[in-house]
Protein backbone atom coordinates (compact mmCIF):
# COMPACT_ATOMS: atom_id res chain seq x y z
CA UNK A 1 0.00 0.00 0.00
CA UNK A 2 1.07 3.55 -1.03
CA UNK A 3 2.66 5.90 2.24
CA UNK A 4 0.19 8.23 3.45
CA UNK A 5 2.08 11.36 2.02
CA UNK A 6 2.03 9.53 -1.62
CA UNK A 7 -1.92 8.42 -1.23
CA UNK A 8 -2.37 12.16 -0.31
CA UNK A 9 -0.23 13.75 -3.70
CA UNK A 10 -2.86 11.71 -5.59
CA UNK A 11 -6.03 13.73 -3.98
CA UNK A 12 -7.30 16.38 -5.89
CA UNK A 13 -8.74 18.51 -3.50
CA UNK A 14 -11.64 21.17 -4.28
CA UNK A 15 -11.18 24.89 -3.56
CA UNK A 16 -12.76 25.26 0.30
CA UNK A 17 -14.40 27.74 -0.54
CA UNK A 18 -16.27 25.13 -2.68
CA UNK A 19 -16.75 22.98 0.68
CA UNK A 20 -17.91 26.07 1.96
CA UNK A 21 -20.81 26.72 -0.03
CA UNK A 22 -22.06 22.97 0.18
CA UNK A 23 -22.49 23.48 3.82
CA UNK A 24 -24.18 26.68 2.62
CA UNK A 25 -21.50 29.08 4.33
CA UNK A 26 -22.41 32.56 2.85
CA UNK A 27 -18.44 33.25 1.25
CA UNK A 28 -18.26 36.94 2.98
CA UNK A 29 -17.84 34.25 6.25
CA UNK A 30 -14.57 33.13 5.02
CA UNK A 31 -11.13 34.24 5.84
CA UNK A 32 -8.58 32.82 2.89
CA UNK A 33 -5.35 31.22 3.65
CA UNK A 34 -5.18 29.86 0.39
CA UNK A 35 -7.22 27.40 -1.51
CA UNK A 36 -6.98 24.56 0.93
CA UNK A 37 -7.61 25.95 3.83
CA UNK A 38 -9.47 29.01 5.38
CA UNK A 39 -11.38 30.17 8.48
CA UNK A 40 -15.29 30.90 8.86
CA UNK A 41 -15.94 33.44 10.67
CA UNK A 42 -18.24 33.20 14.03
CA UNK A 43 -20.83 35.40 12.74
CA UNK A 44 -21.63 32.13 10.31
CA UNK A 45 -23.33 30.73 13.40
CA UNK A 46 -25.61 33.95 13.65
CA UNK A 47 -27.19 32.83 10.70
CA UNK A 48 -30.27 30.85 10.50
CA UNK A 49 -29.96 26.81 9.91
CA UNK A 50 -30.23 26.07 5.99
CA UNK A 51 -31.11 22.57 6.97
CA UNK A 52 -34.51 20.38 8.30
CA UNK A 53 -33.90 19.54 12.15
CA UNK A 54 -31.26 19.81 14.31
CA UNK A 55 -27.66 18.73 13.62
CA UNK A 56 -26.79 15.30 14.93
CA UNK A 57 -23.64 14.69 16.69
CA UNK A 58 -21.30 11.74 17.21
CA UNK A 59 -18.66 11.25 19.75
CA UNK A 60 -15.29 9.37 18.46
CA UNK A 61 -13.38 7.38 21.76
CA UNK A 62 -11.30 4.36 21.89
CA UNK A 63 -10.09 1.81 24.31
CA UNK A 64 -6.44 2.77 26.28
CA UNK A 65 -4.38 3.58 23.95
CA UNK A 66 -1.29 1.01 23.09
CA UNK A 67 1.94 1.71 21.41
CA UNK A 68 0.27 0.19 18.63
CA UNK A 69 -2.61 2.80 17.90
CA UNK A 70 -5.42 2.69 17.72
CA UNK A 71 -7.04 5.10 14.85
CA UNK A 72 -9.28 7.15 16.11
CA UNK A 73 -8.54 10.17 14.11
CA UNK A 74 -8.51 8.22 11.22
CA UNK A 75 -11.40 6.16 12.14
CA UNK A 76 -13.31 9.78 12.29
CA UNK A 77 -11.95 10.97 9.23
CA UNK A 78 -13.28 7.84 7.89
CA UNK A 79 -16.66 7.70 9.96
CA UNK A 80 -17.56 10.90 7.69
CA UNK A 81 -16.44 9.65 4.70
CA UNK A 82 -18.96 6.30 5.28
CA UNK A 83 -21.77 8.54 5.62
CA UNK A 84 -20.68 10.75 2.61
CA UNK A 85 -20.66 6.93 0.69
CA UNK A 86 -24.12 6.14 1.89
CA UNK A 87 -25.20 9.98 0.78
CA UNK A 88 -25.67 11.93 4.35
CA UNK A 89 -25.13 15.30 5.32
CA UNK A 90 -21.40 15.52 6.94
CA UNK A 91 -19.08 17.15 8.83
CA UNK A 92 -16.16 16.62 10.98
CA UNK A 93 -14.64 18.34 14.02
CA UNK A 94 -10.98 17.68 15.08
CA UNK A 95 -8.27 19.29 17.24
CA UNK A 96 -5.15 21.04 15.39
CA UNK A 97 -2.32 18.86 16.07
CA UNK A 98 0.54 20.24 18.41
CA UNK A 99 4.14 20.34 17.15
CA UNK A 100 5.55 18.66 20.35
CA UNK A 101 4.06 15.08 18.97
CA UNK A 102 4.52 15.64 15.50
CA UNK A 103 8.60 15.69 16.28
CA UNK A 104 8.24 13.75 19.40
CA UNK A 105 7.04 10.52 19.53
CA UNK A 106 3.52 10.38 18.01
CA UNK A 107 3.60 12.41 14.55
CA UNK A 108 1.14 13.97 12.70
CA UNK A 109 -3.03 13.87 13.69
CA UNK A 110 -4.26 14.40 10.11
CA UNK A 111 -5.53 10.78 9.80
CA UNK A 112 -3.50 8.07 7.51
CA UNK A 113 -4.30 6.27 4.60
CA UNK A 114 -7.49 6.79 2.53
CA UNK A 115 -9.09 8.46 5.66
CA UNK A 116 -6.97 11.74 5.81
CA UNK A 117 -7.46 15.51 5.59
CA UNK A 118 -5.25 17.76 3.39
CA UNK A 119 -3.13 19.89 3.17
CA UNK A 120 -1.70 17.17 6.01
CA UNK A 121 1.69 18.93 5.79
CA UNK A 122 0.35 22.01 6.50
CA UNK A 123 -1.83 20.84 9.24
CA UNK A 124 0.37 19.34 10.91
CA UNK A 125 3.32 22.43 10.67
CA UNK A 126 1.43 25.97 12.02
CA UNK A 127 -1.40 25.52 9.83
CA UNK A 128 -3.24 29.13 10.77
CA UNK A 129 -0.86 30.14 13.38
CA UNK A 130 -4.19 29.53 15.93
CA UNK A 131 -1.14 27.45 18.27
CA UNK A 132 1.56 30.57 17.95
CA UNK A 133 -1.75 33.14 18.87
CA UNK A 134 -2.24 31.43 21.95
CA UNK A 135 1.33 30.41 23.09
CA UNK A 136 1.97 34.52 22.66
CA UNK A 137 -0.95 35.59 24.64
CA UNK A 138 -0.27 32.88 27.04
CA UNK A 139 3.41 34.11 27.54
CA UNK A 140 1.99 37.81 27.39
CA UNK A 141 0.34 37.56 30.94
CA UNK A 142 3.65 35.43 31.82
CA UNK A 143 5.66 38.98 30.94
CA UNK A 144 3.13 41.03 31.96
CA UNK A 145 3.05 39.55 35.57
CA UNK A 146 7.17 39.64 36.08
CA UNK A 147 7.20 43.65 34.61
CA UNK A 148 4.22 44.54 37.26
CA UNK A 149 6.91 43.37 39.76
CA UNK A 150 9.73 45.03 37.95
CA UNK A 151 8.00 48.46 38.14
CA UNK A 152 7.03 48.63 41.19
CA UNK A 153 4.79 45.74 42.23
CA UNK A 154 1.28 47.89 43.20
CA UNK A 155 -0.57 44.39 43.68
CA UNK A 156 2.19 43.46 45.85
CA UNK A 157 2.25 40.21 44.09
CA UNK A 158 4.18 37.33 46.20
CA UNK A 159 7.06 36.39 42.97
CA UNK A 160 7.12 33.21 45.09
CA UNK A 161 3.38 32.13 44.65
CA UNK A 162 2.74 33.09 40.87
CA UNK A 163 1.00 29.84 39.45
CA UNK A 164 1.06 30.89 35.64
CA UNK A 165 3.74 29.37 33.77
CA UNK A 166 5.07 30.05 30.11
CA UNK A 167 4.40 27.87 26.94
CA UNK A 168 5.85 26.63 23.86
CA UNK A 169 4.60 24.53 21.34
CA UNK A 170 7.53 21.62 21.59
CA UNK A 171 8.40 18.77 23.86
CA UNK A 172 11.58 20.01 25.59
CA UNK A 173 12.23 18.87 29.30
CA UNK A 174 14.99 21.07 30.23
CA UNK A 175 12.29 24.04 30.63
CA UNK A 176 10.36 22.02 32.97
CA UNK A 177 11.84 23.96 35.96
CA UNK A 178 13.79 27.32 35.46
CA UNK A 179 14.97 30.29 37.14
CA UNK A 180 14.23 33.66 35.74
CA UNK A 181 15.33 36.97 35.87
CA UNK A 182 19.15 36.29 36.59
CA UNK A 183 22.05 38.72 35.43
CA UNK A 184 21.56 41.68 37.44
CA UNK A 185 19.69 44.58 38.66
CA UNK A 186 18.07 45.30 34.89
CA UNK A 187 17.34 41.92 34.25
CA UNK A 188 13.87 41.29 36.42
CA UNK A 189 13.06 40.17 39.69
CA UNK A 190 14.61 36.50 39.99
CA UNK A 191 11.89 33.51 40.42
CA UNK A 192 11.41 30.11 39.96
CA UNK A 193 9.24 29.70 37.19
CA UNK A 194 8.94 26.91 34.15
CA UNK A 195 7.14 26.06 30.88
CA UNK A 196 4.57 23.59 30.12
CA UNK A 197 3.54 22.63 26.34
CA UNK A 198 0.97 24.72 24.52
CA UNK A 199 -1.69 22.21 24.43
CA UNK A 200 -1.65 22.42 28.25
CA UNK A 201 -2.00 26.12 28.38
CA UNK A 202 -5.10 27.65 30.19
CA UNK A 203 -5.29 29.92 27.40
CA UNK A 204 -5.87 26.75 24.84
CA UNK A 205 -8.87 25.39 27.08
CA UNK A 206 -10.44 28.87 27.70
CA UNK A 207 -10.42 28.93 23.47
CA UNK A 208 -11.88 25.72 22.83
CA UNK A 209 -14.48 26.41 25.96
CA UNK A 210 -15.83 29.85 25.18
CA UNK A 211 -19.60 30.35 24.29
CA UNK A 212 -18.67 33.30 22.13
CA UNK A 213 -16.19 36.48 21.92
CA UNK A 214 -17.77 38.10 25.50
CA UNK A 215 -17.41 34.82 27.05
CA UNK A 216 -13.83 34.64 25.90
CA UNK A 217 -13.44 37.65 27.50
CA UNK A 218 -14.96 36.90 30.87
CA UNK A 219 -12.67 33.67 30.96
CA UNK A 220 -9.26 35.25 30.36
CA UNK A 221 -10.16 38.35 33.12
CA UNK A 222 -10.81 35.13 35.52
CA UNK A 223 -6.86 33.35 34.98
CA UNK A 224 -5.82 33.18 38.55
CA UNK A 225 -2.34 34.48 38.42
CA UNK A 226 -1.11 33.91 41.80
CA UNK A 227 -1.31 35.62 45.41
CA UNK A 228 -0.21 39.05 47.26
CA UNK A 229 2.00 39.00 50.21
CA UNK A 230 -0.90 38.80 52.36
CA UNK A 231 -2.95 35.84 50.68
CA UNK A 232 -5.38 37.41 48.13
CA UNK A 233 -5.79 36.23 44.94
CA UNK A 234 -4.83 38.25 42.00
CA UNK A 235 -6.26 38.09 38.57
CA UNK A 236 -5.36 38.91 35.11
CA UNK A 237 -7.96 41.47 34.85
CA UNK A 238 -6.03 43.19 37.89
CA UNK A 239 -3.00 43.37 34.96
CA UNK A 240 -5.42 45.64 32.78
CA UNK A 241 -4.04 43.72 29.79
CA UNK A 242 -7.65 41.39 28.57
CA UNK A 243 -8.26 43.93 25.58
CA UNK A 244 -4.19 43.28 24.37
CA UNK A 245 -5.22 39.17 24.96
CA UNK A 246 -8.92 39.71 22.76
CA UNK A 247 -6.29 41.19 20.16
CA UNK A 248 -3.97 38.29 20.30
CA UNK A 249 -6.77 35.90 19.68
CA UNK A 250 -8.89 37.73 17.36
CA UNK A 251 -7.89 35.38 14.26
CA UNK A 252 -7.43 32.36 16.31
CA UNK A 253 -11.00 32.10 17.65
CA UNK A 254 -12.40 30.98 14.34
CA UNK A 255 -12.49 27.50 13.56
CA UNK A 256 -10.43 26.51 10.42
CA UNK A 257 -11.89 24.71 7.52
CA UNK A 258 -9.71 22.21 5.42
CA UNK A 259 -11.44 18.40 3.75
CA UNK A 260 -11.04 15.16 3.79
CA UNK A 261 -9.43 13.40 0.99
CA UNK A 262 -13.33 12.37 -0.07
CA UNK A 263 -14.08 16.12 0.12
CA UNK A 264 -15.84 15.89 3.70
CA UNK A 265 -15.77 19.02 5.49
CA UNK A 266 -13.40 19.36 8.45
CA UNK A 267 -13.25 22.07 10.72
CA UNK A 268 -10.15 21.64 12.86
CA UNK A 269 -9.65 24.16 15.76
CA UNK A 270 -7.97 23.83 18.94
CA UNK A 271 -5.81 21.30 20.23
CA UNK A 272 -5.80 20.35 24.31
CA UNK A 273 -4.19 17.02 24.93
CA UNK A 274 -6.63 14.59 27.09
CA UNK A 275 -4.20 13.45 29.52
CA UNK A 276 -2.47 16.82 31.08
CA UNK A 277 -6.00 18.98 29.27
CA UNK A 278 -9.43 18.40 28.49
CA UNK A 279 -8.39 16.92 25.51
CA UNK A 280 -11.82 18.26 22.79
CA UNK A 281 -11.85 20.23 20.36
CA UNK A 282 -13.50 23.77 20.29
CA UNK A 283 -17.18 24.36 21.16
CA UNK A 284 -16.71 26.93 18.22
CA UNK A 285 -15.66 24.19 15.26
CA UNK A 286 -18.22 22.13 16.66
CA UNK A 287 -21.09 24.02 16.53
CA UNK A 288 -20.47 25.53 13.47
CA UNK A 289 -20.22 21.70 11.99
CA UNK A 290 -23.71 21.22 13.59
CA UNK A 291 -25.14 24.26 12.54
CA UNK A 292 -24.33 23.53 8.85
CA UNK A 293 -24.37 19.36 8.85
CA UNK A 294 -26.54 17.19 9.18
CA UNK A 295 -24.14 14.64 11.10
CA UNK A 296 -21.34 15.80 13.04
CA UNK A 297 -18.75 13.68 14.25
CA UNK A 298 -16.40 15.02 16.78
CA UNK A 299 -13.42 12.84 19.06
CA UNK A 300 -11.70 13.30 21.53
CA UNK A 301 -8.72 12.54 22.96
CA UNK A 302 -6.68 9.13 24.36
CA UNK A 303 -8.84 6.93 25.68
CA UNK A 304 -12.71 7.27 26.93
CA UNK A 305 -11.03 7.25 30.46
CA UNK A 306 -10.00 10.74 29.81
CA UNK A 307 -10.59 12.50 26.82
CA UNK A 308 -14.39 11.74 26.68
CA UNK A 309 -14.91 11.74 29.97
CA UNK A 310 -13.83 15.46 30.02
CA UNK A 311 -15.98 15.77 26.71
CA UNK A 312 -19.03 14.98 28.44
CA UNK A 313 -18.36 16.70 32.52
CA UNK A 314 -16.36 19.83 31.19
CA UNK A 315 -17.41 20.37 27.41
CA UNK A 316 -20.72 18.90 27.27
CA UNK A 317 -21.64 20.20 30.84
CA UNK A 318 -20.57 23.49 29.80
CA UNK A 319 -21.96 24.37 26.58
CA UNK A 320 -25.05 21.95 26.64
CA UNK A 321 -24.09 19.97 24.21
CA UNK A 322 -25.86 15.80 24.36
CA UNK A 323 -24.04 13.77 21.37
CA UNK A 324 -26.38 11.84 19.95
CA UNK A 325 -24.20 8.53 19.30
CA UNK A 326 -20.68 7.53 20.60
CA UNK A 327 -18.06 5.44 18.64
CA UNK A 328 -15.38 2.92 20.34
CA UNK A 329 -12.66 2.45 18.35
CA UNK A 330 -10.24 -0.44 18.60
CA UNK A 331 -8.27 -2.74 17.23
CA UNK A 332 -6.76 -6.57 17.33
CA UNK A 333 -3.16 -5.08 17.51
CA UNK A 334 -4.25 -3.52 20.64
CA UNK A 335 -6.23 -6.13 22.16
CA UNK A 336 -3.45 -8.38 22.19
CA UNK A 337 -1.01 -5.69 23.57
CA UNK A 338 -3.52 -5.50 26.45
CA UNK A 339 -3.66 -9.44 26.71
CA UNK A 340 -0.28 -9.55 27.22
CA UNK A 341 1.56 -9.97 23.81
CA UNK A 342 4.68 -8.42 23.01
CA UNK A 343 4.27 -5.52 20.67
CA UNK A 344 7.38 -6.77 17.62
CA UNK A 345 4.84 -10.45 17.64
CA UNK A 346 1.40 -8.62 16.90
CA UNK A 347 1.56 -9.46 13.37
CA UNK A 348 0.76 -12.84 14.11
CA UNK A 349 -2.31 -14.25 15.00
CA UNK A 350 -3.22 -15.35 18.45
CA UNK A 351 -7.07 -15.38 19.85
CA UNK A 352 -5.86 -16.42 23.37
CA UNK A 353 -3.75 -12.90 23.61
CA UNK A 354 -7.02 -10.96 21.90
CA UNK A 355 -9.20 -12.86 24.44
CA UNK A 356 -7.25 -11.98 27.21
CA UNK A 357 -6.97 -7.97 26.36
CA UNK A 358 -10.94 -7.87 26.15
CA UNK A 359 -11.26 -6.96 29.61
CA UNK A 360 -9.56 -3.46 28.58
CA UNK A 361 -12.78 -2.89 26.27
CA UNK A 362 -15.21 -4.84 28.56
CA UNK A 363 -14.28 -1.98 30.69
CA UNK A 364 -14.69 1.27 28.53
CA UNK A 365 -18.14 -0.19 27.13
CA UNK A 366 -19.09 0.15 30.17
CA UNK A 367 -17.64 3.45 30.97
CA UNK A 368 -20.05 4.71 28.03
CA UNK A 369 -23.28 3.10 30.12
CA UNK A 370 -22.17 5.38 32.90
CA UNK A 371 -23.39 8.37 30.68
CA UNK A 372 -26.44 6.91 30.20
CA UNK A 373 -25.19 6.02 26.27
CA UNK A 374 -24.25 2.82 24.26
CA UNK A 375 -21.25 2.86 21.73
CA UNK A 376 -20.84 1.40 18.91
CA UNK A 377 -17.62 -0.80 18.92
CA UNK A 378 -15.26 0.23 15.83
CA UNK A 379 -13.18 -2.16 14.84
CA UNK A 380 -10.17 -0.26 13.05
CA UNK A 381 -9.17 -3.81 10.70
CA UNK A 382 -5.08 -3.80 10.20
CA UNK A 383 -4.13 -6.22 7.09
CA UNK A 384 -2.76 -9.26 9.16
CA UNK A 385 -6.00 -8.88 11.27
CA UNK A 386 -7.92 -12.41 10.95
CA UNK A 387 -11.56 -12.89 10.71
CA UNK A 388 -11.53 -15.47 13.30
CA UNK A 389 -9.46 -12.71 15.61
CA UNK A 390 -12.68 -10.12 14.74
CA UNK A 391 -15.27 -12.80 15.44
CA UNK A 392 -14.27 -12.83 19.06
CA UNK A 393 -14.41 -8.94 19.36
CA UNK A 394 -17.54 -8.70 17.57
CA UNK A 395 -19.26 -11.61 19.66
CA UNK A 396 -17.84 -9.68 23.09
CA UNK A 397 -19.44 -6.55 21.77
CA UNK A 398 -22.68 -8.53 21.10
CA UNK A 399 -22.52 -10.04 24.88
CA UNK A 400 -22.70 -6.36 25.96
CA UNK A 401 -25.72 -5.57 24.12
CA UNK A 402 -23.94 -3.10 22.01
CA UNK A 403 -23.76 -2.69 18.17
CA UNK A 404 -20.33 -3.52 16.21
CA UNK A 405 -18.80 -2.71 12.96
CA UNK A 406 -15.59 -4.02 11.09
CA UNK A 407 -14.22 -0.63 9.59
CA UNK A 408 -11.75 -1.07 6.50
CA UNK A 409 -11.38 3.06 6.02
CA UNK A 410 -7.17 3.44 6.25
CA UNK A 411 -7.38 0.92 3.30
CA UNK A 412 -10.91 1.82 1.36
CA UNK A 413 -11.45 5.27 2.51
CA UNK A 414 -15.50 6.04 2.76
CA UNK A 415 -17.29 3.09 1.24
CA UNK A 416 -15.24 0.88 3.91
CA UNK A 417 -16.71 2.74 6.57
CA UNK A 418 -20.13 2.84 5.11
CA UNK A 419 -21.64 0.00 7.42
CA UNK A 420 -20.01 1.71 10.07
CA UNK A 421 -21.97 4.30 9.41
CA UNK A 422 -25.38 2.85 9.25
CA UNK A 423 -24.39 1.49 12.70
CA UNK A 424 -23.65 5.01 14.16
CA UNK A 425 -27.08 5.79 12.65
CA UNK A 426 -28.99 2.92 14.23
CA UNK A 427 -27.64 3.83 17.17
CA UNK A 428 -29.12 6.98 17.85
CA UNK A 429 -32.46 4.67 19.35
CA UNK A 430 -30.69 3.11 21.79
CA UNK A 431 -29.20 6.56 23.59
CA UNK A 432 -30.76 8.44 26.18
CA UNK A 433 -29.95 12.10 27.53
CA UNK A 434 -26.50 12.08 29.29
CA UNK A 435 -25.75 11.92 32.78
CA UNK A 436 -22.70 13.51 34.08
CA UNK A 437 -20.03 11.14 36.35
CA UNK A 438 -20.82 13.49 39.31
CA UNK A 439 -22.54 16.73 40.64
CA UNK A 440 -21.15 20.33 40.37
CA UNK A 441 -22.06 20.93 44.12
CA UNK A 442 -20.07 17.49 44.89
CA UNK A 443 -16.77 17.95 46.72
CA UNK A 444 -13.59 17.65 44.93
CA UNK A 445 -12.44 14.92 47.03
CA UNK A 446 -16.07 13.19 45.96
CA UNK A 447 -15.79 14.46 42.21
CA UNK A 448 -12.40 12.95 42.22
CA UNK A 449 -13.62 9.43 43.61
CA UNK A 450 -16.41 8.92 41.93
CA UNK A 451 -14.34 9.69 38.25
CA UNK A 452 -11.40 7.28 39.42
CA UNK A 453 -14.00 4.69 40.47
CA UNK A 454 -16.27 4.53 37.89
CA UNK A 455 -13.77 5.34 34.74
CA UNK A 456 -10.69 3.92 35.47
CA UNK A 457 -12.00 0.98 38.13
CA UNK A 458 -10.24 2.52 41.38
CA UNK A 459 -10.83 1.00 44.97
CA UNK A 460 -9.53 4.46 46.19
CA UNK A 461 -7.93 7.42 46.42
CA UNK A 462 -5.59 9.18 48.35
CA UNK A 463 -4.16 12.69 47.94
CA UNK A 464 -0.65 13.83 49.38
CA UNK A 465 -0.09 16.72 51.62
CA UNK A 466 0.48 18.89 48.57
CA UNK A 467 -3.28 18.53 47.48
CA UNK A 468 -4.46 18.13 50.62
CA UNK A 469 -3.37 22.14 50.86
CA UNK A 470 -4.15 23.06 47.29
CA UNK A 471 -7.41 21.77 48.02
CA UNK A 472 -7.60 24.06 51.38
CA UNK A 473 -6.92 27.05 49.36
CA UNK A 474 -9.70 25.87 46.47
CA UNK A 475 -12.36 25.54 49.00
CA UNK A 476 -10.95 29.17 50.77
CA UNK A 477 -11.77 31.38 47.03
CA UNK A 478 -15.27 29.47 46.99
CA UNK A 479 -13.66 27.35 43.70
CA UNK A 480 -13.99 23.88 44.85
CA UNK A 481 -17.74 23.75 42.93
CA UNK A 482 -15.92 23.77 39.55
CA UNK A 483 -15.72 20.68 37.28
CA UNK A 484 -12.52 18.79 37.92
CA UNK A 485 -10.09 17.94 34.90
CA UNK A 486 -8.03 14.75 35.84
CA UNK A 487 -4.33 14.81 34.32
CA UNK A 488 -3.35 10.92 34.19
CA UNK A 489 -1.08 8.28 32.36
CA UNK A 490 -3.31 7.53 28.95
CA UNK A 491 -1.94 4.56 28.51
CA UNK A 492 -3.19 3.01 31.48
CA UNK A 493 -6.89 2.70 33.38
CA UNK A 494 -5.07 3.07 36.59
CA UNK A 495 -2.38 6.30 37.29
CA UNK A 496 0.68 3.91 36.35
CA UNK A 497 1.17 3.70 32.84
CA UNK A 498 2.63 0.52 32.90
CA UNK A 499 -0.52 -1.64 34.52
CA UNK A 500 -2.25 -2.43 31.11
CA UNK A 501 -5.53 -4.79 30.31
CA UNK A 502 -8.07 -3.87 33.01
CA UNK A 503 -6.14 -3.28 36.10
CA UNK A 504 -7.98 -3.96 39.65
CA UNK A 505 -7.72 -3.36 43.19
CA UNK A 506 -5.34 -0.25 42.98
CA UNK A 507 -5.21 3.42 44.23
CA UNK A 508 -4.93 6.39 42.66
CA UNK A 509 -2.64 9.02 44.21
CA UNK A 510 -3.42 12.70 43.62
CA UNK A 511 -0.42 14.74 44.01
CA UNK A 512 -1.66 18.49 43.17
CA UNK A 513 -4.82 20.21 42.53
CA UNK A 514 -4.47 23.32 40.19
CA UNK A 515 -6.73 26.43 39.80
CA UNK A 516 -8.02 26.98 36.08
CA UNK A 517 -10.82 29.37 36.63
CA UNK A 518 -10.99 31.09 33.19
CA UNK A 519 -11.41 27.64 31.72
CA UNK A 520 -13.64 27.02 34.65
CA UNK A 521 -11.80 23.45 36.30
CA UNK A 522 -9.48 21.76 38.34
CA UNK A 523 -6.69 19.99 36.84
CA UNK A 524 -5.79 17.21 38.87
CA UNK A 525 -2.59 16.04 38.85
CA UNK A 526 -2.41 11.92 39.85
CA UNK A 527 0.98 9.78 39.54
CA UNK A 528 4.01 10.99 37.82
CA UNK A 529 1.92 12.98 35.13
CA UNK A 530 3.75 15.94 33.43
CA UNK A 531 2.68 19.08 31.64
CA UNK A 532 5.70 19.44 29.71
CA UNK A 533 6.91 15.99 27.53
CA UNK A 534 10.63 15.46 26.70
CA UNK A 535 11.25 13.94 23.40
CA UNK A 536 12.58 10.51 23.05
CA UNK A 537 15.49 9.37 22.02
CA UNK A 538 14.70 8.85 18.43
CA UNK A 539 12.32 12.07 17.91
CA UNK A 540 10.00 11.99 15.07
CA UNK A 541 12.25 14.98 14.05
CA UNK A 542 15.34 12.82 12.46
CA UNK A 543 12.41 11.64 9.84
CA UNK A 544 11.20 14.59 8.25
CA UNK A 545 12.25 15.94 5.22
CA UNK A 546 11.39 18.98 3.03
CA UNK A 547 10.68 17.65 -0.54
CA UNK A 548 12.38 19.68 -3.91
CA UNK A 549 8.65 20.60 -4.59
CA UNK A 550 7.65 22.42 -0.93
CA UNK A 551 5.49 19.46 0.42
CA UNK A 552 7.01 17.84 3.71
CA UNK A 553 7.32 14.35 4.66
CA UNK A 554 7.91 12.00 7.59
CA UNK A 555 5.15 13.59 9.74
CA UNK A 556 1.80 11.62 9.50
Amino acid sequence: MLSDHAIAQQAKPRPVADIAAELGIDRKHLISFGDDICKVHLDALKEARKRDGKGKLVLVSATTPTAAGEGKTTTSIGLVQGFKDIGESVAVALREPSLGPCMGIKGGATGGGYAQVMPADRINLHFTGDFHAITTTNNLISAMVDNHIFHGNDLQIDPRTIVWRRVMDMNDRSLRKIVLGLGGKMQGIPREGGFDITAASEVMAILCLANDVEDLRRRLDSILLGFTYSGEPVYAHQLEVTGALLAMLRDAVHPNLVQTLEGVPAFIHGGPFANIAHGCNSVAATRMAMHHADWTVTEAGFGFDLGAEKFFDIKCQSAGLDPDAVVLVTTVRALKLHGGKAKDQLEQPDIEAVMAGLENLDKHIESVSQFNKKPVVALNRFANDTDEEIAIIAERATAHGVRFAESRHFAEGGKGSAELARQVMASIEDNGPFKPLYELEDSVYHKVLKVCKKMYGANDIAFSKDAEKDLKGIESLGLDKLPICIAKAPSSLSDDPLLHGRPRDFQVTVRNIQISAGAGFLVVLTGNILRMPGLPKFPQAMNVRLNDDGTVDGIA
